[in-house]
């Protein structure tokens, strides 16, 4: 092979090489561009802040003891108003309520047809659940007269959003001398269910 062969053969040889480089660069694909992965949109918990105005619906249950056959019980279903104020750890609020209900008292002798109530609350912050005691005056409306007594309880309170809590009650009211009667005491215990839309 003469030298102007080779010179001729090894450049063809260097074209062909060069060519399939090309070819086989244009064939390779173009890496796959991952679309980025979007965050999970964040959880907005409620806040353990329990300071603001609140207002709601309870639906419940009462049962009136009372001296001799004064006895009776009955569904309840009302409206709640307050207030609270959190220091921190401890909650401090105010609170009006209103119960409508149907209880006969003896067979029909008397009958108890509403409770109103003027609160005082003070409890522990846990977050967003709130433990409390609470107490004041309660004015029952019966077939016999209007009758003013005191009440205690306690309670619990849990945010399920910010703007909306649920929560339970439990109290003990003493009504003495029901319709002007010396000794013609009554000891009624209401539980109810509570939904508050807080402000």
């Amino acid at each position: 092979m003469t030298h102007s062969t080779k010179l001729t053969a090894a450049a063809a040889l260097l074209s062909a090489t060069a060519f399939a480089g090309i070819a086989q660069a244009g064939s390779l694909q173009d890496p796959a561009v991952e679309a980025p992965v979007a965050a999970p949109a964040p959880v907005i918990a409620a806040s353990g802040d329990w300071t603001g105005f609140y207002t709601g619906l309870q639906l419940g249950y009462a049962d009136v003891d009372g001296s001799g056959a004064l006895d009776g019980n009955d569904n309840s279903y009302g409206f709640h108003a307050g207030y609270d104020y959190d220091f921190g750890d401890f909650v401090l609020g105010g609170e009006l309520d209103y119960d409508k209900t149907d209880v006969s008292l003896g067979g029909g002798a008397a009958s108890v047809d509403s409770v109103a109530r003027l609160k005082l609350k003070g409890g522990y912050d846990l977050g967003n659940t709130l433990i409390y005691a609470t107490g004041g005056v309660a004015r029952a409306d019966t077939s016999v007269g209007n009758e003013t007594g005191p009440f205690a309880g306690i309670g619990v309170a849990h945010k399920v959003t910010e703007r909306f809590t649920i929560g339970a009650e439990l109290l003990e009211h003493r009504f003495s001398d029901v319709g002007g009667v010396a000794g013609n005491d009554v000891d009624a215990t209401t539980f109810s269910l509570r939904g508050s839309l807080r402000f």
